[in-house]
């Protein structure tokens, strides 16, 4: 008789049966098995929130799969995730195979390694029933939130239309950022740029004015930038002073899940939901050529910046023998977590250092070699000694008004071999001065500028945003912007999150009557309690009592100052003209997204397509390309004469031309790739243009 060990997926399981070997049988739960009803609320809030717990359905042949391996297995182990859901879900699954609580048949593993699954076996222990509570927590608030405000917004606005605790926060965090948007009045300013060289080089520099008669310098218009212009004419430019020193710079620490979705966000254009799920499969295992099934990074759902020491020692090692001694701090570096973090995992770092991009690459599909890259890169980096810069910066005197010019240049990388994230990663060298050197004028200019409004959230920026003020924890980031994009609340706009119309007009309702849903500290208190929850310092259904009891009073106040009210969704005009009655058409929400309808509606019925003309033409027919979605809400791009033509593909079209065949040129592989041509028979490319 053999043991049997229960995880999630199908891929993890054959990767842990590798380190187990005989003696173990390995099988997959496929993720959840038993949850709240699809079809009722599930909670019982007369009698303290009892659940009401069923198996799931399209479950039910894997759930009697399971009964019918652990009754002729010795012993059962439960591998689910090391976190609260993956608790959560080994607890279900003891529920449903009548395995004794008291009895030490958890195991976790951090990292799905050998080391990490025999380290994970040989300390087995009981369910952790505090984590357990604090989901069940988590699940029940959302379900009573979900469940009891979403037919109060069918009734007032919409059918069809959902809520959630944290989704609510974060709509309301970008309908604030749209609004701040829309009220930001510009002022102008302006700025006087100079360009001087030495009288011994003929490199060129730039400059720019700081003071006047030793006062700081605002210029608010053209008049002002003027006078100081004339002032300038014809003055005796003077180096008066340079300065120079060496500085140190530090790498970051190794990711947590907010920073790696953070910076796949920014550096690679993944989404949050698209890097978790590629983070998933390189925990899970991949086969690693000449290896077999590995865990290449340690469990990527974690807010801890801790690193064992087995960790370090091979980070320290690796460098030594690759880049050398010089490479390596005097001591090894330690990272602190934030106040609240939970500090069950480490940092997400490689499993193996010894495992460097380059050796897995033909191992890897490219999503996942990209982000591998990634995190191997940043946690070596986070293990290397300082970058020293020498700097200089140098002030230019001209009749009593000082400009200001500064560089630096690499004395020594460090870290910066592997990683930067600077965004001044340019070297920006500055002929030799010294003080008393006269300088020739080469350039002076005046130049009108006008203050920005704050940029509207990227999936990065919101993710930080969220983050900071303790809203969500590591697995609801994801997740959380997946589904207020797919609810039609938030839609993106390059790779920026814009409200929709709807999001506003749900979260002004959200706002006028749920005050507290929307807070955002209320929210992160709320957050902070399930923590406590977690750590058996707080009781989970007095917790749910103390967010209920409230909740409930306010929903039917909410009812009775609202019956009989209906608030519209106001439509958003286009200047496309119905063919059928003359009205101006307006933007509505569907089933399956945006579309164009005539507002003259029932006495007209006409829609049509909403269509997104991209530059140049297809390759084949020349007729216009339009950016179009797949099935899975993906973008590409296809002839407008479809079906009778049917060229599409993923990369960009581009306003230039192929100079073999005056065809479309197409953007490959985003900012950092290459222009190519799609036409056929020919196989013009060339590296794009920075």
């Amino acid at each position: 008789m053999s043991d049997l060990v229960i995880v999630e997926s199908p891929a993890k399981a054959k990767t842990i049966q590798k380190y187990l070997g005989e003696g173990y049988e390995v099988v997959a739960s496929m993720g959840h098995v038993r949850d709240l009803p699809k079809s009722k609320i599930g909670v019982d809030t007369e009698n303290d929130f009892k659940p009401q717990y069923t198996d799931m359905k399209g479950k039910e042949d894997v759930i009697k799969d399971l009964k019918k391996r652990a009754k002729r297995c010795k012993k059962v182990y439960l591998a689910t995730d090391p976190d609260r859901e993956g608790e959560a879900i080994s607890w279900h699954i003891a529920q449903i195979l009548n395995l004794d609580l008291n009895d030490n048949n958890r195991v976790a593993f951090n990292e799905i390694t050998k080391t990490g699954v025999q380290s994970g076996m040989s300390n087995p222990h009981r369910i952790d029933i505090d984590l357990v509570n604090a989901q069940q927590a988590r699940r029940i608030l959302d379900r009573l939130v979900g469940y009891k405000l979403s037919p109060f917004l069918w009734k007032k606005v919409r059918k069809g239309l959902s809520a959630g605790r944290v989704q609510t926060v974060a709509v309301s965090l970008i309908v604030d950022r749209e609004e701040e948007i829309r009220k930001f009045v510009p002022k102008e300013y302006w700025s006087v740029d100079a360009k001087f060289k030495t009288s011994s080089s003929d490199k060129i520099f730039g400059a720019s004015l700081v003071l006047v008669d030793g006062k700081k310098i605002e210029i608010p218009d053209r008049e002002h930038a003027d006078e100081i212009l004339k002032r300038l004419d014809g003055a005796v430019c003077t180096v008066k002073a340079v300065r120079k020193r060496v500085t140190k710079r530090q790498p970051s620490p190794p990711f947590i899940t907010s920073t790696l979705q953070q910076d796949a966000s920014k550096r690679l254009g993944f989404n949050a939901k698209r890097t978790m799920k590629i983070a998933q499969e390189l925990y899970e295992g991949v086969d690693v050529e000449g290896v077999g099934a590995v865990g290449l990074i340690t469990y990527m759902r974690t807010d801890s910046l801790r690193i064992s020491d087995e960790a370090k020692a091979a980070a320290e090692k690796y460098i030594r023998t690759v880049w050398g001694q010089n490479y390596l701090p005097d001591k090894p570096r330690v990272y602190k977590s934030k106040k609240n973090a939970q500090d069950a995992h480490e940092a997400i770092r490689p499993s193996m250092p010894e495992f460097s991009p380059q050796r897995v690459k033909s191992s890897l599909t490219a999503d996942q070699y990209k982000l591998y890259n990634l995190i191997w890169n940043r946690f070596m980096a986070s293990q290397m000694a300082n970058a020293v810069l020498d700097t200089v910066s140098v002030d230019i005197e001209a009749n009593g008004c000082i400009f200001r010019a500064s560089g630096h240049s690499v004395k020594f990388d460090g870290f910066m071999i592997l990683y930067n994230d600077s965004d001044d990663d340019n070297e920006k060298m500055l002929p030799e001065l010294a003080e008393g050197d006269i300088l020739e004028l080469v350039s002076l200019d005046g130049n009108q500028h006008f203050t920005q409004p704050p940029p509207r959230f990227t999936e990065a920026s919101l993710i930080k945003t969220l983050e900071e003020n303790g809203i969500g924890r590591p697995s609801t980031y994801a997740p959380t912007i997946t589904t207020i994009i797919s609810r039609q609340y938030v839609e993106r706009e390059g790779r920026q999150l814009k409200p929709t119309s709807l999001g506003e007009t749900v979260t002004k309702v959200m706002k006028d009557y749920f005050t507290k849903i929307v807070d955002a500290k209320f929210t992160a208190d709320m957050e902070n309690s399930l923590d406590e929850v977690e750590h058996g310092q707080k009781d989970w259904i007095s917790t749910l009592h103390e967010f209920y009891d409230d909740f409930s009073a306010i929903l039917e106040k909410a009812e009775r100052e609202t019956e009989g009210k209906k608030i519209k969704i106001p439509d958003e005009q286009t200047d496309i003209v119905c063919e059928l009655c003359g009205r101006n058409m307006v933007i509505k929400f569907g089933k399956y997204g945006k579309f164009i309808a005539c507002p003259g509606y029932p006495e007209c019925s006409n829609t049509k397509k909403i269509v997104t003309e991209t530059d140049g033409n297809c390759p084949r027919c020349g007729k216009r390309m339009l950016l179009k979605k797949s099935k899975k809400g993906r973008s590409f791009y296809g002839c407008e004469g479809y079906p009778d033509c049917n060229f599409m593909t993923w990369n960009l079209p581009s306003a230039e031309r192929c100079p073999q065949c005056d065809r479309t040129l197409f953007i490959k592989g985003g900012k950092s790739g290459k222009l190519v041509c799609e036409g056929e028979n020919c196989n013009y490319e060339r590296e794009l243009k920075k």
